[in-house]
């Protein structure tokens, strides 16, 4: 990849170095200029008027979509967030009371709060699978939880935004597909750092995001809807006019496709900066994106590991572009700050993200650094020199 050609696209790597793109990333121009025009053109035109003018353009978001995961058009719905995504699919399942959720005790905290709500109002019964000694799900105590407890929902993380874990996303569907229950992959952290191939993974729903290491703008997420999901009739519960169509007083008839999971309102602007996204990451090739980013993070890490005022808390066999690492002596609020003051903006995060991951790990909160492909080994010997200085 030509790194200078891709730092001139990204205009903020002027001004700052960017290690937040777990948080949200820095956008290309050209995606921001995509989002600029639109608007203008609707604030010249009218917005209903703009999307039927330019549907062909829209329907472009499909495609590049249903490229990124490996997948057909038909099997992709727009959304406005991972969250919105995931619960999309989440309100589609027909639980009952006794109903068990099977999930890792890594998976995203606004699950773990949405499995919480299920089960104070439907009397869903929520059980963790155990890690393996390396950090990731044990796939044998997977296999005998599928077995003992039927579950109607499993539920998987790829890249937990508390730690640069990976769980084996394949090899968990490979087990899952075995048994009678809905596979859920949350992609959020995943999506455009790695390669994700929805019908590898075996997942009825993969959620996911635009504006992290896609690129895209914030406002924006995707959701994959299997070809069995499709087949299984599943819905969102709330479904929109833009989903199905009111065929008489009492009876509906859901559109065939995934996007019987959107809704009538979108922000087109936003869907069509994410088209431009995606696109420039699919340029780029993906393959040669997640070997930048694993030479980017084997740098950091080798680099973090000599400093001995801190402890690097990333578990798991693989590991990604989130690095999470703990020090003494100072609060999460003013390291943000600090760092950003010296022109680096990075992250941090706490126990209300991790309570279980945090608790075996012993610790209360800790600093996420997540570079990306067009970040440059300078910018990490900057972030090294400034860290050892600031502890």
């Amino acid at each position: 990849m030509d790194i200078a050609q891709i730092r001139k696209d990204t205009i903020g790597c002027e001004n700052i170095i960017h290690f937040n793109n777990a948080g949200a990333a820095l956008m290309p121009a050209s995606v921001a200029n995509t989002i600029r025009a639109w608007l203008t053109e609707e604030e010249l035109s009218g917005g209903y008027e703009v999307a039927d003018k330019r549907k062909g353009d829209l329907d472009n978001f499909y495609e590049a979509a249903a490229s990124l995961l490996h997948c057909k058009s038909q099997n992709i719905a727009f959304t406005t967030n991972a969250t919105d995504s995931y619960n999309r699919a989440l309100s589609a399942i027909p639980f009952k009371q006794g109903d068990v959720i099977l999930t890792s005790e890594n998976d995203y905290p606004s699950n773990f709060i949405a499995f919480i709500s299920l089960q104070k109002r439907y009397g869903v019964k929520v059980v963790t699978v155990r890690n393996a000694p390396s950090g990731e799900i044990d796939l044998d105590d997977l296999e005998k939880k599928l077995l003992t407890y039927k579950p109607r929902l499993v539920s998987v993380t790829h890249v937990p935004t508390s730690s640069g874990l990976v769980q084996p996303v394949v090899a968990i569907g490979e087990i899952i597909k075995r048994h009678d229950t809905i596979y859920l992959l949350d992609a959020c952290q995943s999506l455009g750092q790695m390669d994700v191939d929805a019908v590898a993974t075996h997942a009825d729903f993969i959620s996911g995001t635009l504006r992290k290491f896609l690129r895209g703008p914030r406002g924006a997420g995707l959701l994959y809807v299997s070809d069995k999901a499709l087949a299984l009739g599943l819905e969102p519960l709330f479904i929109d006019l833009r989903g199905a169509e009111w065929t008489s007083k009492d009876t509906y008839q859901s559109l065939p496709d995934a996007k019987r999971f959107e809704d009538w309102e979108t922000a087109y602007a936003l869907m069509a900066g994410s088209t431009e996204a995606i696109r420039y990451l699919l340029s780029l090739g993906i393959g040669n994106v997640q070997s930048r980013n694993e030479l980017l993070s084997g740098i950091l890490r080798s680099e973090l590991n000599e400093i001995g005022k801190i402890q690097l808390q990333d578990k798991g066999s693989a590991k990604c572009n989130i690095i999470t690492f703990s020090m003494q002596g100072h609060d999460p609020e003013s390291v943000k700050r600090d760092f950003r003051r010296a022109g680096i903006n990075i992250y941090t995060t706490s126990k209300t993200s991790a309570q279980m991951d945090f608790l075996e790990k012993g610790i209360e909160w800790a600093v996420r650094v997540s570079p990306h492909y067009y970040n440059t080994e300078a910018e990490i010997d900057r972030f090294i020199e400034t860290l050892k200085a600031y502890v």
